[in-house]
């Protein structure tokens, strides 16, 4: 039996995290006691003192134990805290050393959706690839610069940590542990019980592009909103670099570090998010979507939409525009 620490972190923390990771382990051993069979998980709520205050005092979790009672442990999870991360990570920064301890005894590290900062502050994500929530992506990079951060992943699993993507990912990561290790079958008929794709893999579908402007570059604001107002017109780096008065290696170097895009895939993202909100609510067809966001090479489009998104325009238009659905 694996004994599973959920964390109850101080601060915003996320109860439908704690709730239905508990709640989805719990349905597991039920149906493996109703098969006469031994249970898989002994769950356990943690924290570091044997209350906690959530959410500016508006719910209090009695843990089970606090991190003092548990001297060794199979699985932490680590729900998503809300707020000012560096306030979050030292809010609860008593937890590192034991999550390092835990790690370095055998046990395995789980980090949900936002979580992933409070784990990364562990210092063990260093050099390993993690996700998070896309939208806190970029100022993940930014705390934490030698953690291989992949927003568009679901789950990432690698030497013993596993990491979510954003909000209700997390149950895609819980699915996936059940998977692990409780069996294929067994994952099959939670997914069925919870109501969750088994196989989403990418956040890719639900990422919105708000460009990249928190930064002090100001040249490099004038270069992103001359890309996002003539985005559907033809627009070349030389011919950019020719509008700022800047030669076009030093337009690219300095646009990458302020973005962390180099300028073709700044357009590419506008482009495609400008296709995207036109496929929710207008009814033209594809090509003359692509037309209007300044694409004239059909597989051009439909390539770089699939590699943005996760899916083609067609699939994405049929997926969130009612109208479409309704003809179909």
């Amino acid at each position: 039996m694996k004994h599973v620490s959920i964390l109850i972190p101080r601060g915003e923390t996320s109860l439908s995290n704690i709730e239905a990771t508990y709640k989805m382990f719990t349905k597991v051993n039920e149906a493996m006691d109703r098969m006469k069979k031994p249970p898989v998980f002994k769950v356990q709520l943690v924290g570091l003192s044997n209350e906690t205050t959530l959410t500016n005092g508006l719910f209090i979790i009695k843990p089970d134990l606090t991190i003092n009672d548990v001297s060794k442990t199979d699985m932490v999870i680590i729900p998503a805290v809300h707020g000012d991360m560096a306030k979050v990570i030292s809010d609860n920064a008593d937890f590192v050393p034991w999550l390092i301890k835990q790690y370095k005894a055998g046990a395995e590290l789980v980090s949900l959706c936002i979580g992933a900062f409070l784990l990364a502050s562990t210092g063990l994500l260093k050099g390993r690839s993690c996700t998070t929530h896309w939208l806190a992506a970029d100022e993940f990079k930014l705390m934490f610069p030698d953690v291989k951060v992949m927003p568009y992943k679901i789950i990432t699993d690698e030497g013993g940590i596993y990491t979510s993507g954003g909000a209700y990912s997390s149950l895609n990561l819980i699915l996936y542990l059940v998977e692990k290790f409780a069996g294929r079958d067994m994952a099959i008929k939670s997914s069925k019980m919870f109501e969750i794709d088994i196989e989403r893999n990418s956040q890719s579908l639900f990422m919105m592009f708000h460009g990249q402007k928190d930064h002090d570059d100001d040249v490099i604001k004038r270069a992103q909103d001359f890309i996002e107002h003539n985005y559907s017109g033809k627009i070349t780096v030389d011919q950019l670099a020719s509008t700022l008065a800047l030669s076009r290696r030093h337009l690219e170097r300095r646009f990458k570090k302020a973005t962390s895009n180099t300028v073709v895939e700044y357009m590419q993202r506008v482009r495609i998010e400008a296709a995207k909100m036109s496929l929710e609510t207008m009814r033209e067809n594809v090509n003359e979507v692509m037309y209007n966001v300044g694409y004239t090479d059909t597989k051009a489009f439909r390539e770089t939409f699939k590699r943005i998104t996760g899916v083609s325009p067609i699939e994405y238009r049929n997926k969130y525009n009612k109208d479409a659905k309704a003809a179909v």
